[in-house]
Formats: C-alpha cells, sequence, structure tokens
C-alpha cells in the first residue's frame, strides 16, 4: 500500500452532506408529521398557558403566531369560556352571542381603550375595532383565543391529519397525486370564494352586500384546502425523496467501491 493512502475513511463536508440528505430522504415524512403537528397543536397551547396563570408564556406563543395570522377574536376559537367562538353579529349565527355583544368587557381589557370617552364602537369596522379584536387575547369570562383564525387552525390540522392518513403504508403505497382539476374546485374554490367574499364586502372596498362567514364555514373551507393540499404534495413528496435515496446510495456505494480499491493497491 503506498505510505501516501489514507488508513482509515475520513468522510469529507461532501460525504457527510449526503449522509444527511440521505438521512432526510428516508425519514422525511416523519419529519413532516413532526413539523406539521407542532404547527397545528402550538396555537392550543397559549389559552392553555393564559388559564394556568402562566401569562407570559402564553403571551409568547401568541406573538410567535401573530406574524403568521390576523387573530381577530371574532374569527378565532375560544377555550374555558362561555362561548366556542365569537363571531360577529353579521355572521349571524344562532345559538352564539356576538363579538359585539361583549364589547365592555373587551375594552375594558386594553387600559388604551377603556379610558376613551366614548369606548371604541366595535360594532363599526375601522383601523380601532380591529386592532383591539386583534390585540384581545381572552379573559376569565369568555376564555382565551386560539393563537391563531379557526380557517388556518382548520387547515394546519387537517394537513397533519392528512400527514398521518398518508403514512399509513398501505395507502402510502396506492395513493396517487390529487387532479389538479379536482384540487382547484374541492381545495382552491371554496376558500377562494369564502375569503374574497369577506375582503370584497368590507372596507375599503365593500364592492358587494356585507357577508361575514360563520366559524363552521371558515372550518370546513380551510380543512378541505388542508386535506387537498396533503393529498396533492405527500405523493409526489414520496416519489422525489424515493428517487433522491436512490441515487444518494449509489454515489456513496461508488464512493466505498473507489476506497475498497485504493486499499487493495
Amino acid at each position: 500500500m503506498p505510505s501516501n493512502a489514507p488508513s482509515v475513511d475520513t468522510p469529507t463536508f461532501g460525504v457527510r452532506a449526503n449522509q444527511g440528505l440521505l438521512f432526510i430522504a428516508k425519514h422525511w415524512l416523519a419529519i413532516v408529521i413532526v413539523l406539521a403537528g407542532l404547527y397545528a397543536l402550538l396555537p392550543f397551547t397559549a389559552p392553555i398557558f393564559m388559564r394556568l396563570g402562566l401569562t407570559s408564556i402564553g403571551n409568547l406563543v401568541y406573538d410567535i403566531n401573530s406574524p403568521l395570522c390576523h387573530q381577530y377574536s371574532f374569527r378565532t376559537w375560544f377555550l374555558f369560556g362561555e362561548q366556542p367562538a365569537y363571531p360577529r353579529q353579521a355572521a349571524n349565527v344562532a345559538g352564539l352571542q356576538p363579538f359585539e355583544t361583549f364589547s365592555a368587557s373587551i375594552i375594558a381589557a386594553d387600559p388604551m381603550y377603556a379610558m376613551q370617552n366614548p369606548p371604541p364602537n366595535l360594532s363599526e369596522w375601522n383601523p380601532d375595532t380591529l386592532m383591539i379584536a386583534r390585540g384581545f387575547r381572552g379573559n376569565a369570562q369568555m376564555g382565551y383565543k386560539v393563537a391563531q383564525c379557526e380557517r388556518n387552525v382548520a387547515i394546519y390540522t387537517a394537513l397533519f391529519l392528512g400527514c398521518l392518513i398518508f403514512s399509513i403504508p398501505r395507502v402510502r403505497r396506492n395513493l396517487r397525486t390529487a387532479p389538479f382539476l379536482l384540487y382547484i374546485l374541492v381545495g382552491i374554490l371554496p376558500i377562494g370564494l369564502d375569503g374574497f367574499a369577506q375582503l370584497l364586502s368590507e372596507p375599503p372596498f365593500s364592492l358587494i352586500p356585507m357577508y361575514e362567514s360563520s366559524p363552521l364555514f371558515r372550518t370546513l373551507t380551510g380543512a378541505l384546502f388542508g386535506l387537498m393540499n396533503a393529498w396533492l404534495a405527500l405523493p409526489y413528496l414520496a416519489e422525489s425523496m424515493r428517487q433522491t435515496q436512490r441515487e444518494i446510495e449509489a454515489k456513496l456505494a461508488r464512493r466505498q467501491e473507489r476506497l475498497a480499491g485504493r486499499f487493495a493497491a
């Protein structure tokens, strides 16, 4: 053996990178399930922390989720209160007192607004109303809101459930990517119509009569969108990761053959 030949196999940076990619390619679904589960479940910890009196941790969870969601209280689920949701009066949801009914307790929770005379009118659609609805996180009477809106909660929970279903071996072997037209009709169209109808009915557009979606309809359209995204993406990702795994394993095997040849020489 030549004196300058290595006596041991010392992986280079490229080899380590390939080994890392191989690990991801083999375990990508478990990684996606963990990340989707954390993203779906984390918003529910905020009201739990608030209920337990751990307000600093609860507020941190709200703050982390704030850039990802509007967090309007009238479009968000609540835990530990009188109602599971407090939709706007415009939604006309039977059996639920509207958000505006709780104006006094909501405004009293924020000294900046409680000291105003007259206090803000939550039945109006203006920047103050939206700021109050976004900033209000709950109280002992109403409970505490989940850190993401009803639609987002449905999207990410459905995506997480879709990943769990796809992890079943029989499903994973037989499921093919969703037809794109079906994805548009079931996944995109309902959530798009619901969202744009709300947007176009509100100031500054006000192009159509006032429309406010209900918590259940936002949940339904969000869940359809999440499930259809899982159906569209996961089979494609599975095939892509299988191909990546084969290519990296072949590359590492060729390297081992070259090293074996050098040592044999």
